[in-house]
C-alpha cells in the first residue's frame, strides 16, 4: 500500500523558518520524481519544488527560489522542505507528490502552514 505522510506544518511567524517532511512507504521511493505542492484558499494548487530521483535535477516555482530547498534521502524514503524567510504567501496546505517510473502519481494528505505575526 502506498503512503505518503507529510509533516511539520504549523503556524510560523513571517521571517520565520520550517521543515516540511514526507514519509514515503509501499513503493520504490528510490527511482520516484519527489514534488512538493501547494494550495491556498481560493487558488489553484501549484508546484513549489522537485526533485528527481538522484537529486541531479531540482526545479523550484519562482516565488520560493532562494528561500526553499527540496531534499530528499533514499536510505530513509524521506522529502523534505526546507522554507526560510516564509511570507504570509507562503500560508497554503502543502502536499507531497510521487511520480514513479511507469507513471503513477501518488499524493499525501497534505500539512497546513499558516504564516502569521
Amino acid at each position: 500500500q502506498v503512503r505518503l505522510v507529510e509533516s511539520g506544518g504549523g503556524l510560523v511567524q513571517p521571517g520565520g523558518s520550517l521543515r516540511l517532511s514526507c514519509a514515503a512507504s509501499g513503493f520504490p521511493f528510490g527511482t520516484s520524481v519527489m514534488s512538493w505542492y501547494r494550495q491556498a484558499p481560493g487558488k489553484e494548487r501549484e508546484v513549489v519544488a522537485s526533485i528527481n530521483a538522484r537529486s541531479s535535477s531540482i526545479n523550484y516555482v519562482d516565488s520560493v527560489k532562494g528561500r526553499f530547498t527540496i531534499s530528499r534521502d533514499n536510505a530513509k524514503n524521506m522529502v523534505y522542505l526546507q522554507m526560510n524567510s516564509v511570507q504570509p504567501d507562503d500560508t497554503a496546505v502543502y502536499s507531497c507528490k510521487a511520480i514513479l517510473g511507469r507513471g503513477d502519481v501518488y499524493w499525501g494528505q497534505g500539512t497546513q502552514v499558516t504564516v502569521s505575526s
